[in-house]
């Protein structure tokens, strides 16, 4: 073999392993990145009051829909379903907000106003005067219980409006105190029924002092499950059990 002819064969030889080398040093394309999961859709909700302005005693139908929620609530009814109407009678200017809530816990609320015009009162002649009654009497006459739900202690929407009654009459008898009694049916331990009573009563004694009744002029008792007025096992019992019960407090007269 000729030089001529060794140095083209080495020539070749080390060419192709150039190639060879640079096969070894080829770049790998990078996985795919994972795609994120779909996110759920907010919800929606609206609400609607027709008629929007009543007469005091009058009735509005609420009409509300929602989208993409798993739960839907009013503010003074509690739970509704995803869409619907009901009729309601407030005894004053009231709110009404829808609350819808999707599956990851996200919501979003809508408010209607029912807008109630009081009547404006007729001045009636003035009766003969009669027997005088005792300031008990009166009391009893005009002051109100207020009643809960099982194991709640928030003023319903109906005993909102009693306590706004009794508010009333008491701002107008400024020398009268009074003691709030608070009082559960008979299910749940003693000591879980003395707190449930507490409670109530606090909700009544916060009513009245927003309604503008000095807060000296409150107390406050719980009997739990001690005082029942119906010894019956039945929810019609219960429900007469789960009250707050106003008396005048004679200690402080």
């Amino acid at each position: 073999m000729n030089i001529h002819n060794f140095s083209r064969r080495v020539t070749a030889v080390t060419f192709a392993a150039v190639l060879v080398l640079s096969g070894c040093h080829k770049k790998v394309a990078p996985p795919p990145v994972a795609a994120l999961p779909p996110q759920p859709p907010a919800p929606t909700a609206r609400v609607t009051a027709n008629p929007s302005v009543i007469e005091s005693g009058q009735s509005s139908t609420l009409s509300w829909t929602t989208a993409n929620a798993d739960k839907v609530t009013i503010s003074g009814l509690g739970p509704a379903g995803v869409n619907g109407s009901q009729s309601v009678t407030p005894l004053r200017s009231t709110d009404y907000t829808v609350t819808a809530t999707g599956a990851d816990g996200a919501s979003i609320e809508a408010t209607a106003r029912v807008t109630v015009n009081q009547a404006v009162a007729v001045t009636a002649p003035t009766p003969a005067p009669g027997p005088t009654m005792t300031e008990e009497q009166m009391f009893g006459q005009s002051v109100h219980d207020v009643h809960f739900d099982y194991d709640k202690y928030a003023l319903r929407a109906g005993d909102e409006a009693t306590a706004d009654q009794d508010a009333t009459f008491l701002k107008s008898h400024a020398g009268m105190k009074v003691v709030i009694e608070g009082n559960c049916d008979d299910r749940g331990s003693e000591e879980y029924n003395l707190a449930l009573g507490e409670s109530r009563a606090e909700s009544l004694k916060k009513a009245l002092v927003a309604d503008g009744v000095d807060t000296s002029r409150i107390k406050m008792v719980s009997f739990g499950e001690e005082k029942p007025i119906c010894n019956e096992e039945n929810e019609s019992c219960w429900q007469q059990n789960r009250r707050d019960h106003l008396r005048l407090d004679h200690e402080a007269q």
